[in-house]
């Protein structure tokens, strides 16, 4: 006599081995890979000790004055005799020299440099990113425009000041420029070579006066 229950199949499990088989190959790939890494790292630290590649090297060449002014806004009370603000107007074209003594190729970012007056910024210039050849100089230019940007009380009676009567206003000129090496396809982390310039500009003669500049970064 037959049961009236129907009849199931037994349950499938994987066999140990397939899952095994499985476990080993993802184990190996994963070998492979951590061995590949660790590989092209090796190639890349021998290739910079045998190379010891230098920081880039970026001057400041030239400082060409477009234009500047400075006119102090009116004080609203007669009896002030220090203004109370200042409007300056400046348009001035930096060209750099970025210098590269190594034996591999240099991947400059997108620099910025910004024009300040006792610590205010008044405006900013950018240099396009490009890539430098080893053994190779070239020049590269920005242009920092400055609209009317008003300081305020203290700062404003120093620019007036300097501007009418030793007919000398000191500017700072600051940037960081980021660098990577390029070799055999591979780029290094990134380091900053900061930039910063005082440049001294004549009002009435509309031109440089002098310039000096200091340059820090690291090794690559």
């Amino acid at each position: 006599m037959t049961s009236g229950h129907p009849h199931r199949p037994p349950p499938y499990y994987p066999s140990s081995s397939s899952s095994a088989s499985l476990r080993g190959c993802c184990c190996c790939l994963l070998l492979l890979l951590s061995f590949l890494a660790l590989v092209a790292l090796a190639l890349t630290l021998v290739v910079l000790l045998v190379l010891r590649p230098q920081k880039p090297h970026f001057d400041l060449q030239q400082v060409s004055v477009q234009y500047v002014g400075i006119s102090p806004n009116p004080n609203p009370s007669p009896n002030t005799n220090p203004p109370s603000s200042a409007a300056v107007s400046l348009n001035i074209k930096m060209i750099f020299t970025a210098e590269n003594d190594n034996k591999v190729g240099i991947k400059y970012g997108e620099s910025r440099f910004t024009v300040m007056y006792r610590g205010i910024p008044l405006g900013r210039g950018t240099v396009p990113g490009f890539y430098q050849p080893a053994h190779s100089v070239r020049r590269v230019e920005t242009t920092i425009t400055v609209d009317r940007v008003s300081l305020l009380q203290a700062d404003a009676a120093d620019l007036v000041r300097d501007a009418t009567l030793y007919d000398r206003v000191e500017f700072r000129v600051v940037g960081d420029i980021g660098a990577k090496i390029r070799l055999l396809g591979l780029t290094s982390p990134g380091v900053q070579v900061s930039v910063n310039c005082v440049i001294v500009i004549s009002p009435s003669k509309q031109a440089l006066i002098n310039k000096q500049c200091g340059f820090d970064g690291l090794s690559v």
